[in-house]
């Protein structure tokens, strides 16, 4: 069986987690404390970040190239499109959202609101918090653009974009920081995926000393 080290709300092991569920493919979780930064973990990998996934006696890290070397091990249920160009909107999203709605929104409210306390690394900053706050507004509002034009973020079909896109934004839901009511097509979109079988396990995580808000495994909110 493949074994997955990850942490429940870490958003690129959820994109993992996603794409795994998605194809049916059974994993093994392994709850890793990466802030340690342990001598083991680091030896996984160097890096000293998860997700890692083990798999046929190899060991994978990061979350996009592990997404699309699953992508192409498993043709089943296939969350990348064929065409070049539709690929690369795909690519494009994800980094979207694992690089720069990362670096303005999830690194400004989970990291500092969740990742900071369980660290053990001070106080939450009032300044990231609000410039995060502001900030997802900004990215809630393109995705309503996009989806105002697409049936799903990258077109047509549900793909591995989308669920990036979820993977974030779950991580935040868990802790009240996503403001459904600001867009109806959003909140549609996520009650779509939030649906899907594979979200099953996403909505049953538990962090110790940050219960999830009633809402968050509601599949009607």
């Amino acid at each position: 069986m493949l074994r997955l080290y990850h942490f429940p709300l870490s958003p690129f092991c959820r994109k993992v987690r996603l794409s795994l569920a998605e194809k049916k493919i059974e994993v093994e979780l392994v709850e890793e404390k990466y802030w340690e930064q342990g001598s083991e973990f680091l030896r996984r990998n160097p890096a000293g970040k998860v997700p890692i996934l083990r798999i046929d006696g190899m060991i994978l890290t990061e979350s996009a190239a592990i997404c699309e070397y699953i992508e192409d091990l498993y043709s089943a249920t296939p969350l990348m499109p064929r065409d070049p160009a539709a690929r690369y909107e795909v690519r494009r999203l994800v980094s979207w959202f694992d690089d720069k709605f990362h670096h303005e929104v999830t690194s400004k409210l989970l990291y500092e609101r969740v990742h900071k306390k369980i660290a053990s690394r001070g106080f939450p900053d009032s300044k990231n918090i609000k410039e995060g706050a502001k900030k997802i507004k900004y990215h809630l509002d393109y995705m309503a653009w996009l989806l105002d034009h697409r049936r799903w973020l990258a077109g047509d079909t549900m793909t591995l974009a989308d669920f990036a896109a979820a993977a974030h934004l779950s991580s935040l839901d868990y802790i009240s920081d996503v403001d459904w009511n600001r867009s109806a097509v959003v909140k549609d979109w996520y009650a779509k995926i939030k649906s899907r079988p594979a979200f099953r396990s996403i909505l049953a995580d538990q962090v110790p000393g940050f219960p999830p808000p009633n809402h968050y495994s509601d599949l009607d909110f």
